[in-house]
């Protein structure tokens, strides 16, 4: 199960989570989580750059590892990066110990402030952990509008209407930059990138 939007009850569980930047401004923050993808993740960059956009990369470890050179690129053109665990980590599932050795891990190889829980799943003494260690990274970054390019069931121009009927300024938006997503990524992303720019809508990475 998930949601789109996300209601005030959940962003109230994770107080200390940034879920929507405030602003009067015709801005909406695209983020993509789980890559580099060799096609994903390439494909997005060269969307974004079309669009004169910039977007939020939330990476896992072992694939910056695998595509070093796709993790630089990404920096190379303006985008941020972010901390997504070293192996894609559910927090409701793993001890406090090891999630915070896999953000580590994954820190070592992602220079960033910013950090995705996967799933947006962590527990309350994760957080802690982290807050009181200040080598980790220490800006939590959480969403309100989904795209659920994650369905299998969906279809892409599903997961654009997801977006267009729920963004608002300073909206913070998942796509997924990774094999799963890809069928219905490579729809929705352009889809929603025109539609904001019609619009008059930028398009910022967060920092």
């Amino acid at each position: 199960m998930y949601l789109i939007k996300t209601p005030f009850w959940l962003r109230a569980i994770y107080p200390s989570g940034t879920w929507r930047i405030p602003t009067k401004q015709k801005v909406i923050y695209l983020s993509f989580d789980d890559g580099p993808h060799p096609e994903a993740t390439s494909f997005v960059l060269e969307q974004l750059n079309k669009f004169n956009a910039k977007g939020t990369f939330f990476c896992i470890g072992k694939n910056v590892l695998a595509f070093p050179n796709l993790y630089e690129s990404i920096l190379s053109q303006g985008h941020t990066v972010g901390n997504h665990t070293y192996d894609h980590l559910n927090g409701w599932k793993v001890s406090r110990q090891d999630y915070i050795q896999n953000i580590k891990a994954a820190s070592k190889l992602i220079t960033s402030n910013l950090f995705r829980p996967p799933y947006g799943r962590i527990k309350p003494s994760q957080i802690k952990s982290i807050s009181q260690d200040s080598s980790l990274p220490q800006q939590m970054i959480m969403w309100d509008v989904l795209s659920a390019d994650f369905d299998t069931q969906l279809r892409g121009e599903q997961c654009a209407q997801h977006v267009i009927k729920n963004a608002v300024p300073g909206s913070i938006v998942v796509f997924h930059d990774s094999a799963k997503a890809w069928e219905r990524l490579q729809v929705a992303l352009p889809i929603v990138l025109h539609h904001f720019t019609s619009l008059g809508y930028t398009f910022e990475a967060i920092r």
